[in-house]
């Protein structure tokens, strides 16, 4: 664990709450993400970092290549600021003033590609755009939840295509309208990527049996739909996994590039893997307003709760000074946060308290910069989206 003094000292002339991203950290993540991914390409997922500064420096480094966007209005952003020739935008969009200007920009078109997993989606680019638009490069979702006897589905919710069959059925769809070129085919395992196994539950046995099984299933059908798809139509890449599977999902000969992004940060949600272990790269400091009790400090503001399902899982996690933790009855609170523990009674008015956040992105929708620091020394302030005043959702 770093040193309480590091990030007070490299921070002491800046007012807290702020942000910092410990830069070794953050490049030690991006060469094991490259180790683990033993070859094959990583495309960049920019929700997971969210701050232009931090995309480009790994976008440069050997073995990333292409960004993996949220939104479209996100991507035609990256379009218009050069960060990649290469643009996937992971999730279908409904976005008609979007849609508008990806057909009127020719350098967009040729950069983005579109996801869909229906028809439904092709007609809404029509009805954006008309039937008379340029060629939209668009990606096929292959639904990568494990359905085990038809009876459960452990997974995310996403898409409808989930046979091989269903798959080539869509393609050939693609292929025959007017106005669209598909390019790829992505399926996202979030059962095994995003879904921790070594958290010190009873139930970690049981996700590792899940995982197993699931990875095994997956790669048989995904290599069955990719065969299929590939009678269809020429694809250009077969995108998958993510930070938590980058091995299982590299291992797989019928998928050409691997999505990743968290894992360069290292937010909490990432520290229950056996497959690997993140540094902690992402740290925002709150100050003691308050000290109600000997051995409790409030801090102002710090309700930055992660996205998903509401558990204490999501809520940010006291790092610094050691032996901080959250009151239950309270947690992280919009306006205050009070903290407990031995470390709590050396804390007087002023003092910071550092935490890092569950999910990689979202602290970045909390600050408008981060400081990067590097030997103990804040080396540049740099803007995250906010700070360049980009809100996509």
């Amino acid at each position: 664990m770093t040193s309480p003094d590091v990030f007070d000292l490299a921070t002491k002339d800046l007012d807290p709450p702020l942000a910092v991203v410990d830069l070794a950290a953050f490049d030690a993540n991006a060469e094991d993400l490259v180790r683990r991914a033993n070859g094959t390409p990583i495309r960049l997922v920019s929700k997971s970092i969210r701050c232009r500064y931090l995309i480009d420096r790994a976008l440069v480094k050997p073995g990333f290549a292409g960004l993996m966007c949220y939104s479209l209005a996100e991507a035609l952003w990256h379009v218009e600021n050069g960060t990649s020739d290469d643009i996937l935008v992971a999730y279908p969009t409904v976005d008609h003033g979007a849609l508008r200007r990806l057909v009127r920009d020719e350098r967009a078109r040729e950069t983005v590609t579109i996801m869909i997993d229906s028809v439904a989606h092709l007609d809404v680019v029509d009805a954006a755009a008309g039937h008379d638009h340029p060629p939209v490069r668009v990606c096929l979702e292959l639904d990568a939840s494990w359905r085990p006897f038809g009876l459960v589905h452990v997974g995310t919710r996403r898409s409808p295509v989930f046979s091989p069959r269903q798959a080539a059925d869509l393609a050939r769809k693609v292929v025959a309208r007017k106005g669209f070129r598909l390019v790829g085919l992505m399926a996202y395992e979030g059962q095994i990527a995003g879904f921790p196994d070594a958290t010190g539950s009873r139930t970690d046995g049981a996700v590792r049996w899940m995982q197993r099984r699931s990875a095994a299933e997956l790669a048989r059908r995904r290599a069955a739909a990719v065969r299929a798809v590939r009678e269809v139509a020429e694809l250009e890449f077969v995108n998958g996994g993510g930070s938590g599977s980058i091995e299982l999902t590299s291992a797989e000969r019928a998928v050409t590039e691997v999505a990743a992004g968290s894992g360069l940060i290292g937010s909490t949600l990432f520290d229950g893997y056996t497959r690997f272990r993140p540094r902690p790269a992402a740290f925002f400091a709150l100050p003691v307003v308050h000290k109600p009790t000997n051995n409790i400090a409030t801090l102002f503001s710090g309700g930055y709760i992660a996205s998903g399902p509401p558990s204490k899982s999501r809520l940010p996690a006291p790092y610094l000074p050691a032996g901080l933790e959250l009151l239950p009855l309270e947690g992280a609170g919009e306006v205050q946060t009070p903290v407990r523990g031995k470390a709590a009674r050396d804390l007087r008015l002023g003092d910071r308290v550092w935490l890092r956040h569950a999910k990689a992105g979202e602290l970045a929708e909390r600050f408008t910069h981060y400081h990067i620091v590097v030997d103990g020394q804040v080396v540049r302030t740099v803007p995250t989206y906010r700070g360049e005043q980009q809100n996509f959702g």
